[in-house]
């Protein structure tokens, strides 16, 4: 007969709290996943209502014009004076700042400055005062740093044996804000492999992927489960649309990449405007915002915002009466609000100038209109996408998911990576280029290169 068990009863409460602990911690950082998702539900509704806000102001005849012109700039103005006083890391898109802070060898400090709940909230009201003042920027890439943000604070809650670190979770946050912005949890998961993780392993994917998910399920539970851009319906394809798909691959390639390019050497500066705009920047982003509202005045109020309706409208019909010049002017309008220095995702009006491209390709090849057009138009997309971002994988998941578009897999597939790869004879790898001007240390001899972004 075994001995009476004499342990006592403190030590063995204590030993329950013990072994109870991990399991804390993985409700920690669920909550967090959770509060993620409900913030990035949030800062779209946010969004949404800045962006409606601001047609409405518009669209009160020439009143809201003219008012668009003085009310744009002036608004501009104000968000970069907060920005540069109040919080000077949230300008930009947010990736290169989270692949910054990802960086193995980046300092702690310098890290919690790029990455923080603070951060986040700043990131929120500023991005969408953005949006009302009808920049061509979205909320999506600035959802990366507002998603990391969030799941960054969790650290505080978790054990010292937890074994979860910070880097952990600013990539399950990063990619969590994705698939909550997109209502895509596999472009998500896909986007952390592609964009973040290439220097390690996750130490706890199968929490970090829980994470993603649980964030895209709240998403779904407020919009429904809806892809981002309706279903895509194309008609059966045949070997007719080969040439104007490889020309809609090569000009959102070299689009793509040229894009990129701007914005990296805007960024790094150099030249007479940018001294400019290092001595006078609230004069240049003043300029930046009368010139994105002349280019909103000439299109209608097309380029303002994100993009979302006329690419859904090309999408669903293929032609929507879109002025000739807007794929060129969305470019122009997106590139000068990214580069007036204001928080600024560049995520979805590369949706939207990729869309066009495909259609001004449609319209070239006589196939305005018609069904097939609309192949091209998500062909555009996700070669503009991919080529501006140069990541391939998670563009052609991404759109794949947003349209619907598994009849289209492995063409878009293709023009994925054919657009990515032109776009590298362009330009270098946008978001690690920007990331090293956040910081992030430059590889040296011997030691693995950053990530691309």
């Amino acid at each position: 007969m075994p001995p009476p068990d004499r342990t006592p009863p403190w030590q063995a409460l204590r030993e329950a709290v013990l072994h109870s602990r991990p399991w804390i911690d993985r409700a920690v950082v669920l909550t967090y996943a959770v509060l993620t998702g409900l913030v990035v539900v949030g800062f779209t509704l946010l969004t949404e209502l800045a962006t409606d806000t601001h047609l409405q102001l518009r669209g009160s005849g020439w009143f809201g014009a003219g008012l668009a012109l003085v009310w744009t700039p002036l608004l501009t103005v104000a968000v970069l004076m907060w920005t540069r006083r109040y919080a000077p890391e949230a300008a930009g898109s947010g990736i290169p700042q989270v692949i910054a802070a990802l960086h193995d060898d980046i300092a702690p400090g310098r890290a919690s400055a790029l990455v923080s709940l603070r951060l986040a909230l700043h990131k929120v009201v500023l991005t969408s005062a953005g949006l009302l003042a009808g920049l061509s920027i979205g909320r999506e890439g600035p959802t990366v740093q507002v998603g990391a943000g969030v799941m960054q604070h969790a650290r505080r809650w978790l054990s010292p044996a937890s074994g979860i670190d910070a880097h952990d979770l600013m990539v399950a946050g990063a990619a969590a804000g994705v698939a909550a912005a997109f209502n895509t949890p596999l472009g998500g998961i896909v986007f952390a492999i592609e964009q973040l993780t290439r220097r390690r392993d996750l130490q706890h994917s199968n929490l970090t992927i829980a994470a993603i998910v649980l964030a895209g399920l709240v998403s779904i539970s407020v919009f429904g489960n809806q892809s981002y851009f309706g279903a895509l319906v194309v008609p059966r394809l045949d070997w007719s649309l080969l040439g104007p798909g490889v020309a809609v691959a090569l000009a959102s390639g070299l689009a793509g990449g040229l894009f990129a390019r701007l914005l990296v050497v805007c960024a790094q500066g150099g030249d007479r405007i940018s001294q400019w705009r290092g001595r006078f920047p609230l004069r240049f982003a003043a300029a930046c915002g009368l010139a994105v509202a002349v280019i909103g005045l000439v299109t209608g109020g097309a380029t303002a915002g994100a993009g979302y309706h006329p690419t859904r409208a090309l999408l669903e019909h293929g032609e929507d009466g879109l002025p000739p010049l807007y794929t060129l002017l969305k470019f122009v309008a997106t590139w000068l609000s990214a580069w007036s220095g204001v928080p600024a995702g560049v995520f979805a009006p590369s949706l939207a100038i990729g869309a066009g491209v495909g259609h001004d390709v449609a319209r070239l090849v006589g196939l305005a209109g018609r069904p097939e057009a609309v192949a091209l138009v998500a062909l555009g997309m996700v070669g503009f996408l991919s080529a501006s971002t140069q990541g391939p994988i998670t563009a052609f998941i991404i759109v794949m998911e947003m349209v619907s578009g598994q009849a289209m897999v492995l063409s878009l597939m293709a023009c994925a990576l054919l657009s990515s790869g032109v776009a590298r004879l362009v330009s270098p790898s946008m978001y690690v280029e920007l990331a090293v001007r956040w910081g992030m240390p430059v590889a040296g001899p011997g030691r693995a290169s950053p990530q691309s972004g």
